[in-house]
């Protein structure tokens, strides 16, 4: 029976400390998100121990719930709740925080006790910045993959431009959403680092010239806006500590915008769109000449990169490519882990069928299994393979296969890509695309899948157990 999402939402904020503990909520797809003031306070055994509850990541002040797919939007909207009303809205960091400058979100005055800490802390604020993102990147990825259907198909003629115009609209100021959450992620005002970031697509930067070559609307991307909401943040942060508060209101938006917008276009554009050509270069390079074994890494370290919710610092990478190319060639490959998460816990079912010891770790499978075959893995890795240890193992080397099978194609030739990011498995087929057509790119991303089911299977069945098995059910 599906737990009360109030009563988890309740549970939930009382073993992190309470409401007044927690500075800052949000989600992605899977995964509850909060930020503790103290986290020592929080009971990490609790939280696992809790119905309903999946896994727990926690990286100092940054803590990640796995509660599947649904549950999540639920439970979160319920711990907003009693976050706002135990200590009032402001608590939640959905408008402008002020911050003392270098100190992390969610941590006042906090600094980082060393550069692993740094670079974790760094990736959860990408990871801030681009997944409230990924419900439009989604919905405007599946329409942008119909409207290629009835292009091809030549049907439904007068819908098509309305289709186009839909699905590209977003994609086509995603630069603006990215320098707002920027802004916001940061402690800085969010509309001052959307106003900022606006600039990388505006037309009219055509007209300027930077190292004697005009700027193109959107040179740099999201890698772009990204630079220019965090300096924006910056120069804000700076002026307001020194304007008089009688001049705060008008110096400080007028400094923070006309300071960061000429970096913007004298050099952050220019040297994001760099990056970003350099980013297109790598991997069409990566691919064309050792894609096999790219798929192999990539799809095999993808789970690992998952548990520890690391995985949504990629979007940015993804977006990239996108923009730049219409698709992006590594999320296939990286999907290819679900896969082989998929064929080992069906390894893990067949093996216990006979022990009726371990009912309910089949009862897990049995209701993970859907989510796992669309894409969502986390109810199959924290309730089955990364308990019994050895099949999270055989599942990477599933998806490890899976990934090479993809990246073999790719060296002949052939790139499998997806023209959105955020679901894999079976629902990533709608946004499959390449450059020789959906049809091919769906082929062998099929091919792919098959082989990571495969591989994850045999390898648990054969290798993922001890002689005698010890395992038990998840907690």
């Amino acid at each position: 029976m599906r737990n009360d999402p109030v009563s988890t939402a309740t549970a939930v904020l009382t073993l992190v400390g309470g409401p007044a503990n927690v500075t800052s909520v949000t989600h992605c797809v899977t995964r509850l998100r909060v930020v503790l003031a103290d986290p020592a306070a929080a009971d990490e055994e609790g939280l696992r121990a809790l119905p309903g509850v999946l896994g727990v990541v926690s990286d100092g002040p940054a803590w990640q719930i796995v509660l599947g797919p649904g549950v999540v939007d639920e439970v979160t909207a319920a711990v907003e709740a009693d976050v706002a009303a135990a200590a009032g809205a402001a608590r939640v960091r959905t408008t402008a925080r002020p911050e003392p400058a270098g100190a992390p979100s969610g941590e006042p005055g906090a600094r980082s006790a060393g550069p692993v800490t740094a670079f974790r802390t760094a990736l959860r604020r990408i990871a801030g910045v681009f997944v409230p993102l990924i419900p439009a990147l989604i919905g405007c990825g599946v329409l942008a993959g119909l409207n290629g259907v009835l292009l091809n198909t030549g049907r439904l003629p007068a819908l098509t431009p309305a289709l186009s115009a839909i699905a590209s609209a977003f994609l086509a100021l995603i630069a603006v959403f990215v320098g707002y959450n920027t802004a916001r992620e940061f402690g800085g005002t969010p509309v001052l680092g959307g106003a900022v970031a606006a600039v990388v697509v505006y037309p009219g930067v055509a007209k300027v010239t930077v190292f004697g070559t005009h700027l193109a609307p959107g040179q740099g991307g999201v890698l772009g806006a990204l630079a220019a909401a965090w300096l924006a943040t910056r120069v804000e942060k700076w002026v307001r500590g020194r304007v008089p508060g009688a001049l705060d209101v008008l110096l400080t938006p007028t400094v923070t915008v006309l300071v960061s917008g000429l970096v913007t276009l004298y050099g952050l554009m220019y040297t994001a769109g760099a990056v970003a050509t350099a980013i297109g270069t790598a991997a069409n390079w990566l691919l064309a000449t050792a894609g096999a074994v790219a798929g192999l890494v990539l799809g095999g370290l993808f789970l690992p990169l998952v548990m520890l919710g690391l995985h949504q610092a990629l979007i940015p990478i993804h977006t990239t490519l996108i923009e730049q190319q219409g698709y992006t060639v590594l999320l296939p490959l990286l999907a290819m882990a679900g896969a082989g998460q998929v064929g080992a816990a069906l390894a893990v079912y067949v093996r216990l069928r006979h022990d009726a010891s371990h009912v309910p770790l089949r009862t897990t499978i049995r209701s993970a299994l859907p989510a796992g075959l669309l894409g969502v893995g986390e109810p199959l890795i924290y309730g089955v393979s990364l308990p019994l240890g050895r099949p999270f193992l055989t599942a990477c080397a599933g998806g490890a296969a899976g990934g090479a099978f993809v990246g073999f194609f790719a060296t002949l030739g052939t790139r499998v890509g997806a023209t959105a990011i955020g679901p894999s498995g079976w629902a990533l087929f709608p946004l499959l695309t390449g450059n020789r057509g959906a049809g091919v790119a769906a082929a062998i991303y099929g091919g792919g899948l098959l082989t990571g089911y495969l591989v994850g299977f045999l390898a648990t069945y054969l290798f993922g157990f001890p002689r005698r098995p010890r395992v038990g059910a998840p907690a």
